[in-house]
């Protein structure tokens, strides 16, 4: 019982922090602190922890891979190739609503923070003239940008949740498209329901639009995705083969080189790759899991409820994909009896769905407040979409398992 007091305050002091938008990082370099201090380690053990923590491959190949999806970002932003991609689909599509969804889908590839913003007024222009309601425009421009959260390897979410768990990327990209199709499938339901789609008849062959069409702006994305899902290529090599690729291409000099990639290595990305490492080998030093998980063994309380509660109520408090998975998939994967892939896609289906029904996620917060929508007009399609997401995800653990 000491353990689950002591993992519950803990628990509870990173959620208050992140409420408190304090970075995650720093938060789980505290809750680290915290950890060392209940369990009262010894010097020696701290110190063999911080090595273990900061000097290992997964630290160094994580931390490299998200300095390099930085810098892959900054590139594709600074040479408009997002709104190059936009004017693609534009030119292929004439359906109605297709075009809708197509802005925050695009925009969605890249995780800047803000984007959210940056496809609503695409979305506005796009349904001008359609008898929609503020809170349908929103829901939009909310919902399709995050299926990419489940499966591209440019999100650190699904990123961290690998290396947490030593489970191949590749093999939770697989898994979690299951998830990825149906938000996509849910959001087209109850968004697209009462529109019908303009101009059909002026659709042209698709082997004529094709030649019209240029598709070029496309590949960089498109080759991160095929190189780590079909080659699977380890992300950071992937990265920086297509990042040194694109300096050729478009003729970066020394000096933009060195800027892209000192945005890239920016501190606060050591911070946060230190601080979910260092919490996660604290725990398993101290023995909080061990003992954490015998305990709940002993009480006889089955491993499901908490796989999918423990990160949908992370995810919903915080609002953060790395938050659920930093604070919670340690426990977890002790809790579970080590990271299966079956019990790893469940809980970070259910810690995302959190996550998209958070009222503090930063894309809900600004989609919101450009649309002026009332947010439990929102809520009124993002919950029963979420729940045929979860529904999807238990089917896909039972049949796994």
């Amino acid at each position: 019982m000491s353990d689950l007091i002591k993992i519950s305050l803990v628990f509870f002091l990173i959620l208050l922090l992140l409420r408190q938008k304090l970075f995650i990082g720093y938060v789980m370099l505290v809750a680290s602190v915290s950890v060392a201090a209940l369990y009262r380690m010894s010097p020696e053990n701290i110190a063999a922890t911080l090595r273990k923590a900061t000097l290992n491959d997964t630290t160094i190949k994580l931390l490299l891979a998200l300095s390099l999806i930085r810098t892959f970002e900054l590139i594709l932003r600074e040479k408009n190739v997002m709104s190059a991609m936009m004017t693609s689909v534009k030119e292929f599509f004439i359906n109605s609503r297709v075009i809708i969804i197509s802005m925050p889908l695009l925009i969605g590839m890249l995780p800047s923070l803000g984007g959210a913003y940056f496809s609503a007024p695409m979305v506005k222009e796009a349904t001008t003239g359609l008898k929609m309601s503020p809170e349908e425009r929103a829901f939009i421009n909310y919902w399709f940008r995050h299926p990419w959260e489940y499966i591209l390897p440019l999100y650190p979410g699904i990123l961290l949740a690998s290396a947490v768990s030593g489970i191949p990327l590749y093999s939770l990209i697989f898994a979690n498209m299951v998830c990825a199709f149906i938000l996509l499938a849910t959001g087209f339901i109850y968004s697209m329901r009462n529109i019908k789609p303009k101009n059909l008849d002026s659709i042209m062959p698709v082997k004529i639009r094709l030649k019209k069409t240029n598709w070029q702006s496309f590949v960089p994305v498109l080759a991160v995705l095929l190189l780590v899902v079909a080659a699977r290529m380890e992300l950071h090599y992937a990265l920086l083969g297509i990042i040194i690729t694109l300096f050729i291409v478009y003729r970066y000099n020394p000096g933009d080189v060195l800027r892209a990639t000192r945005y890239g290595f920016a501190i606060e990305v050591i911070v946060l790759i230190t601080g979910i490492m260092l919490f996660k080998e604290t725990l398993e030093a101290s023995g909080a899991v061990r003992n954490l998980s015998a305990f709940l063994l002993q009480q006889g309380i089955p491993v499901l409820p908490i796989l999918c509660l423990l990160p949908f109520v992370t995810g919903l408090l915080t609002g953060h994909t790395v938050g659920f998975v930093g604070s919670a998939f340690p426990l977890l994967i002790t809790i579970g009896g080590g990271a299966s892939l079956a019990n790893i896609s469940l809980a970070f289906a259910s810690g995302f769905i959190g996550v998209l029904l958070s009222p503090v996620h930063l894309c809900l917060v600004l989609t919101r407040q450009y649309f002026k929508a009332d947010l439990w007009g929102i809520y009124r399609k993002t919950v029963p979409a979420s729940f045929f997401i979860f529904l999807a995800a238990l089917i896909e653990y039972l049949i796994v398992r």
